[in-house]
């Protein structure tokens, strides 16, 4: 063998070698297409919980309490109050770059001029009163007339028929009904109808009683609502002889213009769009700090920092700040109800943030399942994840919590309604802390999340600073991660109900916006 035949005998000798080697080798690993979305999601979710601060967003709550005080003394939808605040949000918002727009939309404004009650006999005494949105005023001064009661119903309908007036009976008298089974407009309706001047709607469970008749065409005559307390104890008052009132609820009611405050990343793919909100206008009684001040705070802030990230992200981000929530979630159903239908298909979820630094605070979490079983049923599908992400989040940062029932009383009513996921937190309104809650989140049970909920004591010295903490990392996260990763809505929820206190911070009827029923 010559030389050049050693040489390629050695080729191939090497290569029958190495076949065996690249038969062997595994196969390159298929890029995960899942892994860099997840991983951004991370970083920036991390960024923007260290990044947006209570202490920041305490900033906007100063300037709304600076607004409502040179504005006499609330920033209600259509009001100068609400038009400074949100030419405030629309402003910083613009400076930092988002594409910021108002939505304008009319409606009925209402301002309550006088909610009082007093019982003249058989024992003198003032009745805490509070008027129904959209309700009959009475004369200036007020009436005074007889009680009457209408039968309470052993499937808790009370009131909600005809015939549950007894013919005679009401004819110039104010028509005292307890809540449950129906509207309270349909209450008063048919206590007018039976001849009453007036009715008084008494709460079924603990708590004030604020509540709406939804539209001033419902209107019958001058209604207010109060505790479960004092209409029990009016009601055994008359079950043993009559009852004599003075009854004033008057209200101011006109159509004003007020506006919506929508701003949106200018990236993001539109077809994946995040939506989050909060309601920024208060009620006529006082600054609404807490309600709702401390959820458009908290989002503003969130906002702000996602922009100095400079992230670029995936899913397009949209911040919502509603006008004339407290009118009856007027703003977020216009909203809505002006929605194409691809507009509704690209919000593949909403969040909503109202009342988030109750002072006497729970700390509640959406029950986007129904695993309390509580309540309203689980939202649409996509809800229970989003119900899990945030649980899990606040797990992961000790922060205990409980479910709260999806009432429709904030503005997530109109996303749930055309089959929006939705989910979000809330700190408690009117509700009672029960001695459960206590232990599990301090402050003190038998006593409203809120004492000054639709009050004017709800400024800015009504805020709980470790609740507004705990919520603003909520959104933080909840802006950082699905800016780039909503792979989460399709992972499925093992069902666990709920046993326990758990759930009653939520309930039937602690979430917070006035009442239709």
């Amino acid at each position: 063998m010559n030389a050049s035949q050693r040489r390629a005998a050695a080729v191939l000798a090497a290569a029958a070698l190495a076949t065996p080697l690249v038969l062997a080798a595994p196969a390159a690993a298929t890029p995960d297409p899942g892994a860099a979305p997840a991983r951004d999601a991370a970083k920036l979710a991390r960024k923007l919980v260290r990044e947006t601060t209570a202490q920041d967003a305490f900033k906007h709550l100063q300037k709304f309490q600076a607004i409502a005080d040179s504005a006499g003394g609330h920033r209600a939808a259509g009001s100068l109050g609400h038009d400074a605040s949100a030419a405030y949000v629309y402003t910083q918002l613009k400076k930092a770059g988002y594409a910021v727009t108002y939505q304008k939309f009319d409606f009925q404004y209402t301002q309550t001029l006088a909610e009082k009650a007093a019982v003249l006999s058989p024992t003198a005494r003032d009745l805490p009163i509070k008027a129904m949105t959209y309700t009959k005023s009475t004369p200036v001064g007020g009436i005074k007339a007889a009680l009457a009661a209408a039968p309470v119903d052993a499937d808790g309908s009370n009131g909600c028929e005809p015939g549950d007036f007894a013919a005679g009976a009401f004819t110039g008298k104010i028509a005292l009904v307890k809540r449950g089974g129906c509207t309270f407009a349909a209450k008063q309706e048919n206590a007018a109808a039976a001849g009453a001047v007036g009715a008084i709607i008494y709460n079924n469970t603990d708590g004030a009683l604020s509540g709406t008749l939804g539209d001033a065409a419902a209107a019958k005559v001058p209604t207010g609502g109060v505790t479960k307390e004092e209409g029990e104890k009016l009601a055994a008052e008359l079950a043993a002889g009559p009852v004599n009132l003075s009854f004033e609820i008057r209200q101011l009611q006109e159509k004003r213009s007020t506006n919506n405050v929508i701003a949106e990343t200018p990236g993001g793919n539109a077809a994946n769009t995040v939506m989050l909100g909060s309601h920024l206008d208060s009620v006529t009684a006082g600054p609404g700090i807490n309600d709702n001040g401390s959820g458009s705070a908290g989002l503003l802030q969130t906002a702000l920092e996602l922009a100095k990230s400079k992230d670029k992200v995936r899913n397009k981000i949209r911040f919502a700040w509603w006008s004339a929530e407290e009118n009856g979630l007027l703003g977020s159903e216009h909203y809505v109800a002006n929605l194409s239908s691809l507009g509704k298909k690209e919000i593949k979820l909403y969040l909503n943030f109202d009342m988030i630094a109750s002072p006497n605070y729970g700390l509640f979490v959406y029950d986007g399942d129904n695993s309390d079983g509580v309540g309203a049923g689980p939202g649409p599908e996509g809800s229970a994840q989003l119900e899990r992400d945030i649980n899990d989040f606040m797990d992961k940062s000790g922060a205990p919590h409980e479910g709260t029932d999806f009432t429709g009383r904030s503005d997530y009513g109109p996303f749930i309604e055309v089959g929006i996921p939705s989910g979000g937190t809330f700190t408690g309104a009117e509700g009672i802390k029960t001695e459960g809650q206590a232990k599990k989140f301090g402050g003190e049970a038998g006593v409203a999340y809120d004492v000054n909920y639709h009050a004017k004591g709800d400024d800015i010295h009504n805020i709980d600073m470790a609740a507004f903490d705990v919520n603003i990392d909520v959104i933080a996260n909840a802006v950082g991660t699905y800016a780039h990763d909503i792979s989460s809505l399709k992972r499925p929820v093992a069902f666990v109900p709920t046993t326990g206190d758990a759930g009653s911070g939520g309930g039937l009827h602690a979430d917070h916006d006035e009442l239709t029923q």
